[in-house]
């Protein structure tokens, strides 16, 4: 391939080249002109070779490998037992998809052939990239590390995402220095301190300014995620699965095929990525099956009842949720037979007749009688040691029998990699689907997998497909049920795993304060609709920090918003409020769940602000976590609104006693509606109330004029 391959999706460019029978991404930025691209000066390829270094340089393209003198992390490590391990792929072909190419190289000698797939979605140019590698050669080749195709970075900085359980994609930036850096996971799930996402953009980038490129590795097991300053000073990023010693060997004739990693690029800052991510996802990854479609408000029992499950007392609840507005009431752990706490049961996948002398029927059919529908907790990948399934069949845990595995929650991962295993658990999934009339599960994963071994071979990524299989054939029987991705709230949250789900749990931490950093940080990969974000008690049971109703209802609103509270706690005044705070959601919910999130400038260092667009309305929230650093409020600037249109601005929430906080009173704050252009609003500002730690202000704005 002499000259360009050429890609082209929502107004942006790739050219492809193929030099030295090695592939290169020469160009990806804004649309290029065809004639500009066919123009080209190859002499503006060229790099100046320093000395102390190989005659020809660092030999960086798509797949570098050290064979070809490439001195940084190679894209692919792989090796025979006889000894050889040295490959220099050269390009043998390009293969045109209906949205890219693939690359197709192979190395003879080696007994070795990789293919770089190269797709670019259409309609919001987001890139996916894709290795598979085959064994064309007479002896096993075992796979160290393979990767998706490399990329070069911009040489500003990097925000990465770290975090822990219920603190969930915690970020933070660096600049690469020498070396590398790693971000890596050996859990068996996405997991809660190293989710496989970065980006990297010039130094300083902000929500709307700034050249950023995203990286999303969709994959849901063991990863590896790094940045690698090289040699010349170029920065690599190279993502992939983590394969554990001996994991991934290919037989002749196999192959071996990388997760996609998705990539998108913006000039306009991190919104700009969320502008290409969230249609992508909507359209994608989802297929479209959650557009026009509106998602439930829910009722969650966890932090209602925890595992005391009183029939009569869950009746009351339901009746309460229903009269508040919920939609969808989800029974959460404690259901099942001998289940009284996180220590023994589970794996057995039937109603306890204590707690449920008549099974589960009564209260579904009292749940859907209220106009609700019913969704049901399984953790259908893990069992207690405590329980009839282990009891009956301890071979089934997925480790080594030899061994003592450390236990999580009490409890152990079953190996869904053995057809008798995954066909047991499935059975029990389906015949509790099949009994009930159940439309929705919270499927959870409390476990981090510890030496994930299957028949004395490490398993992790088998078990990894295997849960994918499961989770396609539950909905392929039961179409119409929903499913909750939950891994002790987000440690399995990516687009592998939103293909075959409609929800993802977010973070067990329902602190409000927390979760506006959690659902800000969230919000760059993911749209509002998939977010779980529920109303908690106002004492949080992870933080154990108060909070507001307000606060706690203004925070749920955006996102797919549910109650997990004792109702039975609240006053009539606090259940008048959670009622009108669902109603808004209600009224609100097709703009929120369809618009555009875009997020803003934050007012105050203790802030977080942002705004969902759509056609004709906005709505802005204003949270203040922390005591401001000023005594005045600044004016809240939103971008994102049509600059030559008129809006009519109201403040949602206005303060019940402003006095406490202010002397003077602007009037959008005392409740009177105000009307502004979207061009003053941008750059001039919305007054805003003095806001205090821990507290909210939802602006809505209709638009009256273009």
């Amino acid at each position: 391939m002499s000259a360009h391959a050429r890609l082209e999706g929502g107004g942006e460019t790739l050219l492809i080249s193929v030099r030295g029978g090695r592939p290169h991404l020469d160009y990806w930025g804004p649309t290029l002109p065809t004639a500009q691209s066919q123009a080209l000066d190859q002499r503006l390829l060229e790099r100046a070779g320093a000395h102390g270094m190989l005659d020809a340089g660092e030999a960086f393209d798509l797949f570098p490998e050290a064979g070809v003198g490439f001195t940084g992390t190679p894209a692919l490590q792989a090796w025979r037992p006889s000894g050889g391990f040295v490959t220099q792929l050269t390009h043998r072909e390009t293969r045109t998809t209906p949205q890219g190419i693939d690359l197709v190289l192979a190395d003879d000698r080696a007994g070795v052939e990789a293919t770089l797939a190269v797709h670019v979605e259409p309609a919001t140019g987001v890139v996916e990239f894709r290795s598979r590698i085959r064994n064309v050669g007479r002896e096993p080749l075992r796979l160290d590390w393979v990767s998706c195709p490399a990329l070069e970075l911009f040489d500003g900085e990097i925000m990465a995402f770290g975090g822990r359980w219920a603190r969930e994609l915690d970020t933070y930036r660096f600049r690469p220095g020498p070396g590398l850096w790693a971000s890596e996971a050996r859990t068996g799930r996405t997991s809660h301190h190293a989710p496989p996402f970065l980006i990297a953009g010039e130094t300083g980038f902000s929500e709307n300014h700034g050249e950023v490129l995203a990286l999303h590795l969709a994959w849901s097991g063991d990863h590896r995620l790094f940045v690698e300053r090289l040699r010349d000073g170029r920065l690599q990023a190279q993502a992939g699965e983590l394969f554990w010693p001996g994991e991934m060997v290919l037989d002749p004739g196999s192959a071996y095929e990388t997760p996609s990693l998705f990539a998108a690029r913006s000039s306009d800052g991190l919104n700009g990525l969320s502008d290409r991510l969230h249609p992508f996802v909507r359209d994608q990854i989802l297929g479209g099956r959650l557009r026009e479609k509106a998602r439930p408000v829910h009722f969650n029992t966890w932090e209602a009842i925890y595992f005391h499950h009183d029939p009569s007392e869950l009746k009351a609840l339901a009746e309460t949720a229903a009269a508040a507005g919920v939609e969808r009431f989800v029974l959460d752990d404690g259901w099942f037979r001998g289940r009284d706490d996180d220590t023994a049961a589970l794996g057995d996948w039937s109603p306890d007749p204590i707690k449920y002398p008549d099974g589960l029927g009564p209260l579904i059919a009292h749940v859907r009688g209220l106009g609700m529908t019913f969704g049901l907790w399984v953790e259908p990948e893990m069992a207690n040691a405590d329980s009839d399934l282990l009891r009956r069949h301890p071979d089934w845990i997925l480790g080594d029998p030899e061994r003592v595995q450390p236990l999580g929650r009490g409890q152990f991962v079953l190996d869904l990699t053995r057809s008798e295993v995954f066909d047991a658990i499935f059975a029990q999934i389906d015949d509790l689907l099949s009994g009930h009339a159940i439309d929705y599960l919270k499927w959870d994963m409390n476990r981090d997998l510890t030496h994930p071994a299957s028949r004395g071979r490490p398993a992790s990524h088998e078990q990894t497909l295997a849960v994918y299989r499961l989770i396609d054939r539950v909905r392929a029987a039961h179409p119409g049920v929903e499913i909750e991705a939950c891994a002790s709230g987000g440690g399995r949250a990516d687009y592998e795993i939103l293909r075959r789900t409609d929800r993802i749990w977010t973070s067990d931490c329902n602190d409000p304060i927390e979760r506006q950093a959690i659902q800000q940080a969230f919000s760059i990969f993911f749209p509002p609709e998939i977010m779980g974000s529920h109303v908690g008690p106002s004492a949080s049971h992870t933080t154990a920090r108060t909070s507001s109703l307000d606060l706690r209802a203004m925070t749920a609103l955006f996102g797919h918003m549910g109650v997990e509270a004792d109702l039975r706690t609240l006053s009539a005044r606090e259940l008048n409020a959670l009622k009108a705070a669902i109603s808004l959601h209600k009224f609100l919910r097709p703009l929120i769940h369809g618009g555009r999130l875009i997020r803003q400038a934050r007012p105050d260092p203790g802030a977080i602000a942002f705004m969902v667009a759509g056609d004709g309305r906005a709505l802005a929230s204003l949270a203040q976590l922390e005591t401001p650093r000023f005594n005045a409020a600044a004016p809240l600037r939103l971008a994102g609104l049509d600059p030559e249109a008129l809006y009519e601005v109201r403040l949602v929430n206005p303060p019940a006693r402003p006095e406490a906080a202010m002397k003077q009173i602007p009037a959008l704050v005392r409740g009177e509606t105000l009307a502004a252009t979207g061009r003053w609003i941008a750059h001039a500002g919305l007054p805003t109330p003095i806001l205090r730690a821990g507290e909210i202000a939802i602006f809505q704005l209709d638009r009256i004029t273009r």
